[in-house]
């Protein structure tokens, strides 16, 4: 029987590790936490990000827990329309899961051929011709066929075997949260709940998690909302940090302002926002009989503007698993590598220039930034919908 060691239980690991096992593999699952515990929040999904999940077996449960995610267009923030709302083909409709949903489903996917180990820090890698790969955690070694780095933006795996991709901040910090329907502020007729504002260096987008008094399939059903600004992660605690956005957000248009005050600071998820520059060498080394492959933002961390940072981990793992299936073990490591990189790059470059676009600062190049908006925002919007679109898993 074939053996793999996932390092790093978030969606990309809990993925892989599943779809492995499904095809008749031993997988170990390594986490650092103590606690496999997914953030209380929210997570897009296009339709590339779907059909991954259609092809790793997970359809059946996500079609239980996701809403659909109609574009809400883009405004400033004075109201006035940037991008006008616009019908997508359903080919094209993103779909929005909280993220706790979305875990259980993960989970219920793993089967008994997985042991899940946590409080596990792995700190050395094995990846010596003529040996099978191994992680190790400093006191016990690991040992399998194939290891999977889904450890995440800082993975050590990835130092290690790619140490010229280094972890840069992108400038902004995001805040994300969900407020629950019991907690939800009722807007008025007609006032549509969705969508995006951008500002100077700031930006926010909000969206339903199914239908209020009705969550679907899923008990935690109600409203997501993410907020980005330019700047460092805040060090004050999560009440000051809410009194911040509140602040910044003031006077943006409905539903903004509720949206905020009716959020509680316990709902509150801070992140920095990084990327990986450059993308590592490789994703795929042959080691041994075995090898190692980067998955996830282990491989290709990158700003959230576009929403492909879960979508592209599922990428992976379904691509992983269809090479397994098809070929030798050191031939579908190195046939990830040669699918995987190029597929990428492409991703990241589309969302750095979405990135340019967002964070534009200062009076003339917002004025130029806003004019051009009509059309360069939907421009590059229409790219990566069709790249999503386009994405099919290797068969």
């Amino acid at each position: 029987m074939r053996s793999a060691v996932v390092v790093g239980a978030g969606i990309g690991g809990l993925s892989v590790a599943g779809a492995l096992a499904r095809s008749g593999w031993q997988v170990t699952v390594l986490e650092r936490a103590d606690r496999v515990r997914p953030e209380p929040t929210a997570v897009v999904l296009w339709p590339n990000g779907v059909r991954a999940l259609r092809a790793l077996g997970l359809g059946a449960g996500l079609d239980a827990i996701a809403t659909p995610l109609p574009d809400g267009g883009v405004r400033h923030p004075d109201g006035r329309w940037l991008v006008q709302p616009r019908p997508l083909p359903a080919d094209r409709t993103p779909v929005v899961v909280h993220r706790e949903d979305l875990h259980d489903a993960l989970i219920a996917g793993l089967g008994d051929r997985v042991e899940l180990r946590t409080g596990v820090t792995v700190r050395t890698v094995r990846a010596e011709p003529g040996e099978r790969p191994a992680v190790g955690d400093g006191r016990q070694t690991v040992e399998a066929d194939l290891v999977v780095a889904a450890d995440g933006t800082d993975s050590e795996i990835r130092r290690r075997l790619a140490p010229e991709a280094a972890v840069v901040s992108s400038g902004s910090a995001a805040w994300r949260a969900v407020i629950p329907w019991y907690r939800a502020p009722r807007l008025p007729a007609g006032q549509p709940l969705g969508g995006e504002v951008l500002g100077a260096g700031y930006r926010f987008v909000s969206a339903s998690l199914g239908e209020r008094g009705s969550s679907g399939g899923s008990s935690r059903g109600g409203i997501y909302w993410v907020a980005t600004a330019a700047g460092a992660p805040r060090p004050e605690p999560p009440e000051t940090q809410l009194a911040l956005l509140r602040r910044w957000y003031a006077g943006w248009p409905t539903p903004i302002g509720e949206l905020l005050d009716a959020t509680d600071p316990a709902d509150l998820v801070q992140q920095e926002v990084r990327e990986l520059r450059p993308l590592p060498r490789a994703y795929g080394f042959p080691v041994g009989p075995g090898g190692v492959v980067l998955l996830g933002d282990a491989a290709h961390a990158m700003p959230p503007h576009l929403g492909q940072g879960a979508c592209l981990a599922f990428e992976d793992a379904a691509t992983l698993a269809a090479l397994l299936r098809e070929s030798r073990l050191p031939d579908a490591v190195q046939a990830y590598d040669r699918v995987r990189r190029p597929r990428a790059a492409a991703v990241v470059r589309q969302t750095r220039r979405m990135s340019a676009v967002l964070q534009t600062r200062g009076r003339l190049a917002l004025r130029a930034r806003d004019a051009a908006l009509g059309t360069l925002t939907p421009r590059l919007l229409n790219t990566a919908a069709t790249s999503a679109a386009q994405w099919r898993p290797p068969t």
